[in-house]
């Protein structure tokens, strides 16, 4: 029949873009066809939800598995039981949305009592596993905030030492320099504005300096006091 065709055609445009890693356009594209997720065939879904599992997106399959699901006509198809399972395993479960996958389970007047049971014992399983690796995780968390306090504790307490300790210096330096009489700290601020600046070959202010103290004796004659009679 067309349908099937149809059908037959998309597996193969599905399995083509997967090939060329342009599995992000799959969905969009079937829905080019199909326009609402409740008419896609069971073979169609099921490729697309095998499909975004693999690349780990399955909550792009969210939305279009929950609408296929709670179609009441695709409720009569015989592979309604395997695509539920798929949508537990393979998009719910994954998500940790533990209590729909339980509602959908308990709502679903499909399957038998003894599946119920199998689908409830699975997602039990899941939810316990997700709470673990949700508790190691955050023990993780709780270890390395707590290896990030204790050295940034140490870094402030080194500072703090080396604040201190330079505190008591500039206290030291200020009562030594308030001991010396003004006289006294003058004349040395002047001789050390000598030693750094003026004699600084670099500095453009020491040149005048330096020539009259080296060549200025040379080149200057010498002055004799006139002879008397």
């Amino acid at each position: 029949s067309s349908a099937e065709v149809k059908c037959a055609l998309c597996v193969v445009g599905i399995q083509a873009l997967a090939e060329m890693n342009r599995w992000r356009e799959v969905l969009s594209w079937v829905l080019q066809y199909y326009h609402v997720p409740e008419h896609l065939p069971p073979k169609v879904l099921e490729l697309c939800l095998l499909l975004y599992s693999k690349v780990r997106e399955p909550q792009v399959m969210l939305e279009v598995g929950s609408s296929w699901l709670r179609d009441q006509t695709n409720k009569d198809l015989p592979e309604y039981g395997s695509l539920l399972e798929l949508y537990l395993l393979h998009v719910l479960l994954p998500l940790g949305r533990f209590e729909g996958a339980e509602e959908l389970v308990r709502g679903c007047d499909v399957v038998d009592s003894e599946q119920q049971v199998a689908f409830l014992g699975t997602i039990c399983e899941s939810r316990c596993q997700w709470t673990q690796r949700e508790e190691q995780h955050s023990a993780a968390e709780e270890q390395q905030d707590a290896a990030t306090e204790s050295v940034l504790g140490a870094l402030s307490q080194k500072l703090l030492t080396m604040l201190t300790l330079l505190r008591r210096a500039l206290r030291s330096m200020s009562s030594h320099f308030c001991l010396l009489p003004y006289k006294k700290m003058l004349l040395a601020t002047f001789l050390l504005y000598l030693v750094v600046v003026r004699l600084d070959p670099a500095s453009p202010t020491s040149l005048p300096f330096i020539y009259k103290l080296i060549w200025a004796p040379v080149f200057t004659p010498i002055h004799r006091p006139p002879i008397q009679d």
